[in-house]
């Protein structure tokens, strides 16, 4: 028997540990990090009273966890369904929950329908046989690539042929903070599971993880306007010890002008810099740009693969 509740902030480090058994039965260690569940509980977006249900056993522990996480005003709705290796019945009722909330989230933004994502590890064989059950087909495939370093990276060289008038600038600023908004949406419109999101609301997102740091955006101008930016965060320092690459972005009209792969390796000497072992970053293998050729170029190796699945309700 298995009771439900609606997650609360003060849930985080319960969920995180049902989170990491789940990771470490499929991968051998967490992938998980107790900031990231706690900046997902704390994500303005989310609805903790609707969007959520944490599954408990007789004793009290954790045992399920499952949500429904609209993307901004679109038909995309992220959904997940987590539970603990071993537990029978417990999937069967959650998963009904999560697709109604997803449909309830669709209809209240205006569409008829709704797009459903779920990410699973390409190891996990067991949850990738239970969402082709529920109707999911395979979307697309997502590369954790790292790059490891024996020592200080070296800032990089300016593009080559070199790009007049190219400057950096921090994210400390609004100014800054808006344009790497605007180039982050401009530079992803045509990416998978892309959807649009305004400016608060990416922002808001951002400020509720721990890890976001504004002085690590790197926004790249080109006689004044922007082209091109760089998010990085600490969202794999505990586990990892690395920099993590959270946002990458050319604008369309400045792509071929080297300034994907300067940023790259200015987030490489940055993560350096700090003491961290090595940078981190995830690349949707289907990209429309040759992004998961750049990342190897530059010395990245795909470490874990995500695939993404896709239902239409």
């Amino acid at each position: 028997m298995y009771t439900l509740s609606r997650p609360r902030a003060e849930d985080a480090a319960a969920i995180h540990q049902l989170i990491v058994e789940c990771d470490v039965h499929v991968l051998g260690v967490p992938d998980s990090t107790l900031d990231d569940v706690a900046g997902e509980l704390a994500d303005p977006g989310f609805d903790l009273d609707r969007d959520g249900w944490l599954a408990r056993d007789a004793d009290g522990v954790p045992a399920g966890w499952a949500w429904a996480h609209a993307q901004g005003d679109s038909d995309l709705v992220d959904v997940e369904v987590t539970v603990r290796p071993g537990t029978a019945g417990l999937a069967e009722r959650l998963w009904p929950l999560v697709l109604d909330r997803a449909r309830e989230l669709t209809r209240e933004r205006g569409h008829e329908g709704v797009t459903t994502d779920i990410g699973v590890y390409r190891a996990d064989e067991a949850k990738r046989a239970l969402v082709k059950e529920y109707g999911f087909e395979p979307g697309t495939s997502f590369y954790r690539m790292r790059i490891d370093f024996d020592g200080p990276a070296e800032p990089p060289e300016p593009p080559e042929p070199p790009v007049a008038g190219l400057t950096l600038e921090t994210g400390e600023s609004e100014e800054a903070r808006r344009e790497a908004h605007r180039v982050h949406q401009e530079g992803f419109a045509d990416h998978f599971g892309f959807a649009v999101v305004g400016y608060d609301q990416w922002y808001e997102r951002r400020q509720a993880r721990k890890s976001t740091d504004w002085s690590r955006l790197a926004l790249a101008r080109i006689d004044g306007r922007a082209a091109a930016v760089l998010i990085g965060n600490d969202q794999f320092a505990a586990d990892e010890g690395c920099g993590y690459v959270d946002t990458l972005a050319v604008l369309p009209e400045f792509r071929g002008r080297g300034l994907g792969g300067f940023l790259l390796r200015h987030a490489f000497a940055a993560d350096a810099a700090r003491g961290r072992t090595g940078t981190i970053l995830h690349v949707d293998s289907n990209n429309t740009t040759p992004a998961l050729g750049l990342y190897q170029s530059a010395g990245m190796r795909p470490v874990l693969i995500i695939d993404i699945w896709r239902r239409r309700l």
